[in-house]
């Protein structure tokens, strides 16, 4: 494939990367806005400043590197579909864009014989394939002998984790990058790009500035299509819109939050670690994210009960009644009323004394297990409830706890030959402070029985 045109000078400040002719002033009015001001140049591309910065991968194609296959990752609206194209531009290849969500193998052959056409006239294709992850296994293996002889150069785009829903033959031929979301200064730049093209100021307050801004949600399509609906209602600057009055005219976005990918994850780790963390505050925020954004709140109530086994423990014991009891009021009350019952628990946790050392314990036990095999119990702690086990010595010798003046015997109750073990250790933390001493306790019982040779 040809590399990217040189330009006859450096570039200057301002200056764009990867030249185009832009289309005329007729066209440009009847496209929508974000088509409008789709960039000619990848310099005029917002955002994604560590992929197209000085030293960045797509910064270096631009300077003349080969392209080379590459999966765009990140959100919407961030210049995935953009980028790709200019690549294509500047490097002198063919631009073949199809949708994983409505192409299938037919499709594809077609691209592909197409793509072997355009080889042997020593032109080379970069074929866009959005939302990749929607291709099955069987359709993502399609694309490898096509992208290792070069037929294609592939640029696949998804919103999804790469190291999930791709095949891992496809992830090794191809880079992967990752795009950001937008920030408010971004989504700034492209306002104000969009009132220059236009040759007209936003009708807006600076706080409903700032509500658009945030409505957008780092998206920059999303950004444009509401510039483009206010823009619509033809009011003067002098009388701008505020904020209540932008809410009426663009209604409420739906917050970028999938429960059955990658945002539900995302965003229940983020309340996992700060409950962990002991933070309320963040932790409510996280919740309520949840909430919003349609998450199921049983789901939430029993990530909730894990929390409080996993990292509060014996630490705060009460913990778990809360989670249950938060269940239990969700369910009893329904929404809305019931969201307040889990979110009184999210504080409770949050605030909660913290330790994992049921959690370790029981890791560690289980290793030991599986580690151990088969053993029997020792004979003195079973039962002999028949004349032929108690003259096989079940039973024998064992020592009715309740009976010691320390509530506890100190006997073995580990299988005779192996080694005792220790796998719960206390955190030194709320509760389990009176449970550590109780145990040194014990072990001193345990010492001294085995002192005196005792089981």
């Amino acid at each position: 494939m040809a590399k990217p045109r040189s330009s006859s000078s450096a570039p200057t400040e301002g200056a764009t990367l990867f030249e185009s002719v832009p289309p005329s002033p007729a066209v440009l009015a009847s496209r929508p806005l974000p088509d409008r001001l789709r960039p000619a140049s990848l310099g005029d591309v917002i955002g994604q400043e560590h992929l197209l910065g000085e030293g960045g991968p797509l910064r270096r194609i631009a300077d003349g590197e080969a392209p080379r296959s590459m999966i765009f990752w990140g959100p919407p609206g961030t210049g995935k579909t953009t980028v790709a194209r200019l690549m294509a531009k500047g490097a002198g290849a063919h631009f073949e864009q199809i949708s994983a969500i409505f192409s299938g193998v037919a499709d594809l052959r077609k691209v592909f014989d197409a793509a072997k056409d355009r080889q042997r006239f020593g032109q080379g294709t970069i074929l866009f394939v959005d939302e990749i992850h929607r291709f099955n296994r069987s359709q993502q293996d399609s694309f490898l002998p096509f992208v290792e002889d070069g037929t294609i150069i592939l640029i696949g785009a998804t919103t999804e984790n790469p190291s999930f829903e791709l095949n891992g033959a496809l992830l090794s031929r191809a880079k992967v990058l990752v795009f950001r979301r937008l920030t408010d200064d971004n989504i700034e730049q492209l306002l104000a790009r969009a009132e220059s093209v236009l040759g007209k100021t936003l009708p807006l307050t600076p706080d409903a500035r700032g509500a658009l801004i945030g409505m957008a949600d780092g998206d920059g399509r999303t950004a444009l299509n509401l510039t483009e609906d206010v823009f619509a209602t033809g009011r003067d600057p002098s009388h701008p819109i505020d904020t209540a009055e932008l809410t009426e005219i663009v209604q409420r976005r739906a917050p970028l939050y999938d429960k059955n990918r990658d945002g539900h994850y995302d965003l229940i780790s983020a309340l996992h670690k700060a409950v962990r963390g002991s933070d309320p505050d963040a932790a409510l925020y996280w919740f309520c994210r949840m909430i919003d954004g349609g998450e199921a709140p049983l789901y939430l109530a029993r990530r909730m009960v894990r929390m409080a086994v996993e990292d509060i423990g014996l630490a705060d014991p009460n913990a778990l009644v809360q989670a249950n009891a938060a269940k239990d009021a969700y369910d009893f009350l329904g929404s809305p009323e019931g969201e307040l019952a889990l979110a009184q628990c999210v504080v409770y946790l949050a605030t909660a004394p913290k330790s994992n050392a049921a959690y370790k314990a029981y890791g560690a036990a289980m290793r030991y297990a599986k580690e151990s095999g088969s053993l029997p119990p020792p004979k003195h702690i079973l039962n002999a409830p028949t004349k032929l086990m108690k003259s096989e010595g079940y039973g024998a010798g064992y020592v009715y706890d309740h009976a010691t003046e320390e509530g506890v015997s100190g006997q073995n109750y580990f299988p005779d030959g192996l080694d005792r073990a220790e796998f719960y250790h206390p955190g030194g933390r709320g509760y389990e402070v009176r449970i550590e001493e109780r145990l040194r306790a014990w072990a001193e019982v345990r010492r001294e029985v085995a002192r005196r040779g005792g089981r």
